[in-house]
């Protein structure tokens, strides 16, 4: 059986291009003060300050092609589903965002037919264009051999992804039958993490604020019945659901309890989270932990369950190193999890995609 990553980015030369081109997050570049870190990539406002997390580095594995298959063959993974990282093109003005999707979406496709039967890939919506430019792009990518679907970010059209103004959009995805990658990026205020969360580097917002924002968006989904209205939507959740597989019931007993809801009638008929977990959303397995995925795996399912690796980030702090420890870690907690079941595992780490995503190794 193959294995096969789909959770694994990718900021393709167009991408990079208008990174460098940028004097304002998000961008790319060198900072006088510290010319020895080389270049570096800053996606957020608060990351651009003279602070431990300022930026991360960003090297020839970020962009070069090459590199992601140099890392699938030390890793012995076989297929990699590549998809831009963050934060997409959420940040363009409305003029910019279809030319530039479709330029960035063709750099993408272009990368995955240099590697025939390697590659795949998530292609990247134009979500500050008009809606009727994101369908148009929507049923292109359909059209594209190597897409899988498309990533997105919990912003939406900039009001989240219980905003309305999305319907089309769903409407699109649902109709074309394409798997939506929906993917943290803009974590929690700053504020709840403290006067001194600037001393630890980027291990808040990354531990704590991704999986909770991702929980966020996915729960205001529900309640506001996106499920209820595109229910053959196909959603797979970064980082295994944030915290939504262990909080499902929580979510669930809050509705059940609130007078608001009740007295609006606004949850009478709608779907229940275990429902739609089962049913509408697929987890990757980029956890680190044989607990969390076995809380993924009892909420969804062992079979909804797919491989993931986050490269290029996450990468060993050692010189030398050549076995990344995010790809050991989450591939041991799926053999872990799943005991002796090795059919079970071996789906995980790459069947299940295989069939959910229609690949061909």
């Amino acid at each position: 059986m193959p294995v096969v990553d789909v959770h694994t980015h990718v900021y393709p030369p167009s991408f990079m291009a208008l990174l460098r081109s940028r004097t304002s997050a998000p961008y790319v570049r060198e900072f006088p003060d510290n010319p020895s870190a080389g270049s570096r990539l800053v996606i957020l406002p608060a990351e651009d300050t003279a602070s431990t997390s300022r930026g991360r580095p960003v090297g020839p594995e970020y962009y070069n092609i090459k590199e992601k298959i140099a890392f699938m063959d030390t890793h012995k993974i076989d297929i990699s589903v590549i998809s831009l990282a963050n934060p997409w093109l959420d940040f363009l003005p409305s003029k910019q965002a279809a030319e530039t999707a479709r330029r960035v979406n063709d750099d993408v496709e272009r990368m995955c037919g240099e590697y025939l039967g390697r590659l795949y890939a998530f292609g990247t919506l134009p979500l500050s264009a008009p809606a009727t430019d994101v369908v148009e792009e929507i049923e292109r990518l359909g059209t594209l051999k190597h897409m899988r679907g498309v990533i997105m970010g919990t912003s939406g059209v900039g009001s989240g992804l219980d905003d309305p103004a999305l319907d089309p959009i769903y409407e699109a995805l649902e109709k074309t039958g394409q798997l939506v990658f929906l993917h943290p990026h803009y974590g929690l205020p700053n504020s709840v993490y403290g006067p001194r969360a600037s001393d630890y580097g980027h291990v808040l917002p990354l531990a704590l604020g991704f999986p909770l924002e991702t929980t966020i968006a996915v729960t205001r989904m529900l309640l506001s019945g996106v499920f209820d209205r595109f229910q053959k939507l196909k959603v797979l959740l970064a980082h295994s659901g944030g915290t939504l597989p262990f909080l499902a019931g929580r979510i669930e007993s809050c509705v059940a309890h609130d007078a608001h809801l009740k007295k609006e009638g606004k949850m009478a008929n709608h779907r229940s989270i275990w429902s739609v977990l089962k049913e509408n959303i697929h987890l990757d397995a980029v956890i680190y932990s044989h607990v969390a995925l076995k809380a993924a795996i009892d909420a969804s399912g062992s079979d909804r369950i797919m491989f993931g690796t986050d490269h290029p980030f996450f990468p060993p702090l050692e010189e030398g190193e050549k076995e990344w420890l995010s790809f050991r870690t989450n591939y041991q907690s799926i053999t872990t999890a799943l005991g002796e079941d090795q059919k079970q595992a071996d789906m995980v780490l790459g069947g299940n995609a295989m069939k959910i995503l229609g690949l061909a190794g």
